[in-house]
């Protein structure tokens, strides 16, 4: 049974690993706050702090909290338009993925305590059980892999074979909106189905804590349950909208580019990937500030979404959260940080 909770640790963490642009919830370095859940546990990062809290099935609450430096402080050009989207996205995608490790770790050093209990003769007390950098390194490569298979290849290859179907599907705009079509329905599908699981159910419901203690902070309300749990789980800043920005905008970025066979239209969607993640940062950061512009409507299908992705939590789920955004501000303060809202 021990060992079966082992695997399920380590499962559950490969599995977020490739939800990890979706549980992310930031807008930029200009935002004060922003965060991720995790396996049991949430992260939340200030403009120079950051700080997990993960809760044990023992009910305690471990903590860790870091520095963090603001790149555009140390280098201005980080800070230009677009280019910020993607430093800050690359950014945020490490640090969640160590935050993640973390609190996988967590649960299987909770495993190696209740081996501990174990007689010597089927434990080894010297061997420590953690998520290694070898299988870390390996799933981010089978998850880029997968991000490249399953929304760049496989909706270009069924949108190539439909142009034998007519040749109304060989236009370039109708190929592109088929092409982008596809791209969405398989991103909706994986999603949904993810969803039906019970571990990732759990990990939505850290991330609708998540979003909600963000919420009651930006509002000024105090960091306590009551005041936290009132709040949507509807956040626009979310990962979840941001990536179907990136979809939608991607349909309009490949339309433009006059390129017609297979492989140069594959290569395409592999080198602007940059550009249209940092155009979709850029409207995802206006529209946050501009809730009735028209790039608004362009991120709300990411909001409708977060229906499946974000769940209303329980109360200790959104304390856990309250803990890790009252640890990175405490250090955002040692660090000299201005705690205004803006």
């Amino acid at each position: 049974m021990a060992y079966m909770r082992m695997f399920r640790t380590i499962w559950r963490f490969l599995l977020a690993v490739q939800l990890l642009p979706a549980l992310e919830e930031g807008g930029g370095e200009e935002t004060l706050v922003g965060g991720q859940a995790l396996l049991e546990g949430v992260m939340m990062r200030s403009p120079h702090a950051w700080a997990i809290a993960c809760r044990k099935p023992s009910g305690e609450i471990t903590t860790h909290r870091e520095p963090l430096e603001r790149l555009s402080e140390k280098h201005p050009w980080m800070a230009w338009p677009v280019v910020r989207g993607v430093m800050t996205l690359g950014h945020a995608m490490m640090l969640g993925f160590r935050a993640l490790k973390f609190s996988a770790n967590i649960a299987l050093e909770q495993f190696q305590d209740d081996q501990s209990q174990q007689p010597s003769e089927v434990h080894n007390p010297q061997k420590k059980i953690e998520i290694n950098g070898w299988l870390a390194a390996l799933n981010v490569a089978f998850s880029l892999g997968f991000f490249i298979f399953m929304y760049k290849f496989v909706p270009l290859v069924a949108a190539t074979e439909l142009k034998r179907v007519s040749p109304l599907f060989g236009q370039q705009i109708i190929f592109n909106l088929v092409d982008g079509a596809i791209r969405i329905a398989l991103f909706l599908l994986f999603i949904w189905g993810v969803s039906r699981m019970r571990d990732v159910h759990r990990v939505f419901e850290y991330h609708g804590a998540e979003h909600k203690t963000v919420f009651a902070f930006e509002n000024g309300d105090p960091l306590e349950v009551r005041a936290v749990q009132k709040y949507t789980t509807y956040h626009p800043r979310c990962g979840t909208s941001f990536l179907m920005t990136v979809m939608i905008i991607s349909i309009l970025v490949y339309t433009v580019v006059p390129v017609t066979t297979f492989w140069a239209r594959f290569a395409v969607r592999i080198a602007l990937l940059p550009l249209i993640a940092g155009l979709s940062y850029e409207i995802i950061r206006f529209a946050a500030k501009h809730r009735g512009s028209l790039f608004a409507l362009m991120t709300a299908p990411g909001l409708w979404l977060q229906r499946i992705t974000t769940q209303p939590p329980s109360d200790d789920q959104a304390q856990c959260a309250i803990v890790a955004l009252e640890e990175a501000m405490t250090l955002e303060k040692q660090n000299g940080g201005e705690l205004v809202i803006a």
